[in-house]
């Protein structure tokens, strides 16, 4: 996703979060000098664990809220938007490549209670979701963005290669 959204010209700085279930590591960190792009670091222990009391929709097999959890990054992605003066969010999540968290009601639920309706981006399968505002308004070009959906990682995988990024996380 960042590689697609670099061709066509835009900087892009990556946000990653810190909880205590996941964030800040050293895959993460290599990842983002190998791409060349700027790294921001924020940890959001505090509210993340406020939104495990009650998420508004539910918990996933375990205990993971994972709609709620993915519309409260991206609503803190949107904050640091704001504070850098970024015109918008893009994330590399494929459609239908989790059943549950990534089918088109569930991204665009997600949107939803980040607070960035159109804003955010989904370079990997672009056109096969709704036009954004960052499309509608030529600071990216739709027909450089891709249709990947399912489960299948082949093309994410094909990508890597084509892009020279041998490390990348296991299917």
């Amino acid at each position: 996703a960042v590689c697609l959204v670099k061709e066509q010209g835009i900087e892009v700085v990556a946000i990653t979060f810190v909880t205590p279930f996941f964030g800040d590591n050293s895959a993460t960190i290599q990842a983002a000098e190998a791409l060349g792009i700027e790294l921001v670091t924020r940890d959001v222990s505090k509210e993340y664990l406020e939104l495990l009391h009650h998420p508004k929709y539910g918990y996933g097999k375990n205990f993971n809220p994972c709609i709620d959890c993915h519309g409260f990054m991206l609503r803190k992605a949107g904050e640091y938007m704001l504070e850098a003066g970024a015109s918008f969010l893009f994330t590399g999540e494929v459609l239908g490549q989790r059943p549950m968290s990534q089918n088109r009601i569930a991204l665009a639920t997600v949107e939803k209670l980040s607070g960035y309706r159109g804003l955010t981006l989904r370079p990997l399968s672009a056109r096969l979701l709704p036009v954004t505002i960052p499309e509608e308004r030529g600071w990216i070009d739709r027909d450089r963005l891709l249709d990947i959906s399912g489960r299948s990682r082949k093309r994410q995988i094909q990508l890597a290669q084509d892009y020279g990024i041998p490390d990348y996380p296991a299917p």
